[in-house]
């Protein structure tokens, strides 16, 4: 069966599932406790609409009147008459009245146009059945996608929490691993006598504050900028295997409103830097774990602003715009920039001087700055990002009795992405995602490569996509990954032989409850 004719059915069958299933309403842990559908907050969840922005700023409760929506009462942990008698009692707060417990799985089919297997059946004699092939991408493959759990709320006082862990990943529990786990301390800067919502305190285990997450991403694929770690070339020192999609160990200050004027946030996170060994030049090896032998801590910071452009004044500065039927997002405009410093530890272990074996540990500084927008009009989103790394690169100042280091190249990467995202009725999102990343190795080492594109843009990538809501808890999504051709050999002009694509098309089913 061809392509088009499989993408064919794939639509046909979601269409019909659609149609033939009726409407209801989900019911995840927020949903449970304010007795409405999870469309109150999200657009197509996970993405949050204006309100669900202004509800996540709040600390997980409404932002006006939480006490008038809410329709399971929080449990008291003492009597209201203990905030006079503080600090000669223990401060009352207050707990969700129901276990705030959601869980969410996915799962996946995915069919991939070519790769290694074709070039080498194909290609090359000798390699039929029983021959020894490399690695490579499976044609078509089922996949169980993750089983979470999450948990979030407020315990009173403006203390908000959230812990989501994944149980399992891909169908093996040892995969699984914590997501986000913190306190949020929202305006904490009423005891300083700041404006309102100007200070907050989060301190945990967290997603840094990017401007268009990557952990709650409605995409099936990952943002390839976010995922970028900054690998030298064979003659460097850099194997920095952070990336800006990792949680962070830390605390974060931050101030301002996501669904309006002025956003900023500072963190200072431990260091998330090892390095694989295997990535890793000659006699060079990285801190196992998380964490680096380095008392050293990285600092991520962030501002935006966004100018939300309705004609109604009111309307303008109101948490959410309002319409003919009823209350819908701003047409706005958000500008923002971000920047992360850090050091990337790497280690020259067996080396003699004075006889003895040492070991040397470069801290190379490195950087991500970028820039990004967001513009919305009613049901139509576009934004985009743009990041620059930049790792120094320390080497030995001598190959046979090394002292210390001096300072080579520098191994640089950039790109970002571009994605327009529509809302053609409340239930059918359509969604376009270009990619581009391009780095150093790539220049250096031609690992692929096309012929209408130089070396270097290899990673280019074009992803439209189509998402169904089911219920407002069941969803269904494909998308067609478009990318460069490749090729695993080249001729003595450096032109590829026998370039074929590995373009993928991939759905996905997923729930949350």
């Amino acid at each position: 069966m061809d392509m088009p004719r499989r993408v064919s059915l794939f639509f046909t069958f979601v269409l019909t599932v659609v149609w033939l299933t009726g409407s209801s309403y989900a019911i995840p842990a927020f949903s449970r406790q304010y007795g409405t559908s999870c469309t109150t907050c999200h657009v197509n969840f996970p993405k949050l609409n204006d309100f669900g922005k202004a509800f996540k700023d709040a600390g997980f409760k409404f932002p006006k009147g939480d006490e008038d929506f809410i329709k399971v009462p929080p449990v008291m942990l003492g009597a209201p008459a203990q905030k006079e008698l503080w600090p000669h009692t223990v401060f009352p707060g207050t707990i969700p009245g129901l276990p705030p417990i959601g869980l969410r799985y996915n799962q996946f089919f995915q069919y991939t146009s070519g790769n290694a297997n074709n070039y080498y059946s194909s290609q090359n004699p000798g390699t039929g059945p029983g021959s020894v092939l490399g690695p490579s991408i499976p044609r078509t493959d089922f996949e169980a996608g993750f089983f979470s759990i999450f948990m979030a709320g407020n315990f009173g006082s403006d203390i908000a929490f959230w812990v989501d862990d994944d149980l399992s990943v891909s169908g093996a529990n040892a995969n699984g691993s914590l997501g986000d786990g913190y306190l949020r301390f929202v305006n904490a800067g009423r005891f300083l006598k700041l404006p309102n919502d100007a200070f907050t305190v989060r301190v945990g285990q967290f997603e840094l504050d990017l401007p268009f997450t990557q952990a709650r991403s409605i995409n099936l694929s990952q943002y390839d900028i976010y995922a970028q770690a900054n690998i030298g070339s064979s003659s460097q020192n850099v194997n920095n295997q952070f990336a800006m999609q990792d949680a962070a160990q830390g605390i974060e200050f931050s101030g301002g409103h996501q669904y309006g004027g002025y956003h900023y946030s500072l963190a200072v996170v431990n260091q998330n830097t090892s390095g694989g060994a295997a990535a890793a030049p000659p006699n060079v090896s990285s801190p196992g774990g998380f964490f680096s032998a380095s008392n050293y801590k990285d600092i991520y910071g962030r501002f935006s602003y966004r100018f939300n452009l309705e004609k109604d004044p009111a309307s303008r500065h109101d948490i959410q715009a309002a319409g003919a039927t009823g209350p819908r997002d701003h047409t706005y405009l958000s500008l923002g920039t971000f920047f992360f410093k850090g050091r990337s530890v790497q280690r020259f272990s067996g080396l003699t001087s004075g006889g003895a074996a040492d070991v040397l540990t470069a801290r190379e500084p490195f950087y991500r700055v970028g820039g990004d927008f967001s513009f919305n009009y009613r049901t139509f989103n576009l934004f985009g990002l743009y990041m620059y790394g930049h790792d120094n690169d320390f080497l030995l100042n001598d190959p046979v009795a090394p002292t210390g280091f001096i300072t080579g190249p520098a191994a640089k990467f950039n790109g970002g992405f571009l994605q327009a995202d529509y809302l053609a009725l409340p239930w059918l999102m359509a969604i376009m995602r270009y990619d581009h990343v391009q780095s150093t190795a790539d220049f250096l080492n031609p690992t692929g490569g096309d012929y209408f594109m130089p070396v270097g843009s290899t990673r280019d990538r074009v992803t439209p996509g189509i998402q169904f809501l089911i219920h407002a808890n069941i969803k269904a999504s494909f998308e067609y990954a478009v990318r460069p051709r490749q090729a695993l050999t080249y001729d003595e002009n450096g032109k590829p032989v026998n370039p074929f694509r590995t373009n993928t098309a991939t759905g996905a089913l997923e729930f949350v409850y």
